[in-house]
């Protein structure tokens, strides 16, 4: 390609990359005085999130609604779990090879040696609250993500057998739909300085102070995060839509990678990501079913996160990390705190709860992991958003069959070489 085309298909990302280190200079610059931009970066975070709920009930519940063929939602559904099971233990097995490589809590200064180490909690009611709520007005926060998804989802169902996209309900839906995307863009041209913005507060608020007896841990994570997105992310893509879907990878998923990096949520970047799996050809209902759940249930970065934070608590606390049924555990705990995270920038605090509660760790051991959850957590909540994005390919794969990229696309050229880019 030559630079104008370079520039119409990345110029996005590349405006993304720009706010962000001019950010990023700035916070190194300016120190802790950097929070005078705090409010630009909290004003884009608090639009992204005021966007969210109302964009995931009305997308699940119209493209359920609008299925006529219950056996193709059913075929998502379950192609979706097996790609979200699937990469997540591919996950699991590589930090836990890497892990026992390279211990995270190896010559650490921490001393925690004389905590005891307590009873595992029972998880039926965590399990219960992260599923369900207990009243209507909670469906409405997106710190009960996967509540609201359960309810879309039978909302849609209900909204098929009535009709569907031709009832008034589905016809309302549909236009409710095309109204929130048109809101998403706009907000979207706000992105670079929101995001900047906001890495400017984070740098100069911790900047170089955080490394530390942490610093062997970071040395794993975010190498580890390189391998997974250099070897395993074109694997999955070609596995989806051979050498095109590596292509389209390429071109689209760096947008939302980048959105979900500075934002560190994987729910502010969904907008971003439904933008990307529609120009990448990802047809509707799959996409709109996919990403929302993937938001709050295909974390592959969580799942390294936690193995890792897992097995730094166990060095801290001079226990042995091995044998299979630590690792069996590990994993189930690294997917089960994947699981209740909030969306929210940090929400990994309340699956860093979950591990200390479970594998019965003393009080003392929290703080230490929240930490860890905070460096970690740029890096994990980039590789769940784009893998999101990836996953979604993967399930139109299943579903659709092996030409499903080149079907898509035949008919549409014109459509998405007019769409490669977010105005901005």
């Amino acid at each position: 390609m030559n630079r104008s085309e370079i520039w119409k298909s990345y110029r996005f990302p590349i405006l993304l990359v720009l706010g962000i280190l001019i950010g990023s200079v700035f916070g190194l610059v300016a120190g802790e005085k950097a929070a005078i931009v705090k409010p630009l970066g909290d004003i884009f975070l608090n639009l992204m999130f005021t966007i969210v709920v109302p964009m995931v009930l009305v997308s699940i519940s119209s493209a359920v609604g609008s299925m006529v063929n219950m056996k193709r939602l059913g075929s998502i559904l379950v192609n979706l779990i097996i790609v979200f099971i699937g990469t997540g233990a591919v996950a699991a097995v590589l930090v836990l090879f890497a892990v026992n490589l390279f211990p995270p809590a190896a010559n650490t200064t921490i001393a925690m040696g004389a905590a005891e180490v307590g009873e595992s909690a029972a998880v039926g009611d965590m399990i219960v609250g992260a599923l369900t709520v207990s009243d209507f007005p909670d469906l409405l926060s997106r710190k009960n993500m996967l509540p609201l998804i359960i309810f879309s989802v039978m909302f849609g169902f209900c909204v098929s057998a009535c009709g569907g996209d031709e009832s008034p309900v589905g016809k309302m839906l549909a236009n409710l739909n095309n109204i929130i995307m048109k809101m998403v863009n706009l907000i979207m041209k706000f992105a670079p300085i929101g995001l900047g913005a906001y890495f400017a507060n984070l740098v100069g608020e911790f900047g170089p102070s955080l490394i530390g007896d942490y610093g062997r841990s970071m040395i794993l994570y975010y190498p580890l995060c390189l391998i997974y997105v250099v070897v395993f992310f074109p694997l999955y893509s070609y596995m989806a839509g051979g050498k095109e879907g590596i292509r389209r990878m390429l071109k689209f998923v760096p947008t939302p990678a980048l959105t979900a990096f500075a934002t560190q949520s994987s729910m502010a970047t969904l907008p971003v990501n439904l933008d990307a799996c529609d120009k990448m050809g990802v047809p509707k209902d799959i996409r709109e079913i996919v990403l929302p759940m993937g938001a709050t249930m295909h974390m592959d970065g969580s799942v390294l996160s936690s193995i890792v934070k897992i097995a730094f608590l166990f060095g801290v606390f001079n226990q042995p990390f091995a044998g299979v049924g630590t690792y069996a555990m590990s994993i189930v705990v690294a997917i089960l705190s994947a699981f209740v995270l909030s969306g929210a920038p940090g929400g990994g605090l309340v699956g860093e709860m979950l591990i200390v509660g479970l594998f019965g760790f003393p009080p003392e051991a929290f703080p230490l992991i929240a930490t860890l959850g905070f460096l970690f957590d740029p890096a994990a909540t980039c590789l769940n958003a784009s893998g999101d994005a990836i996953a979604s390919m993967m399930v139109a794969r299943m579903v659709e069959g092996k030409q499903w990229i080149h079907n898509r696309l035949k008919g549409n050229n014109e459509k998405l070489v007019e769409n490669t880019d977010i105005t901005v």
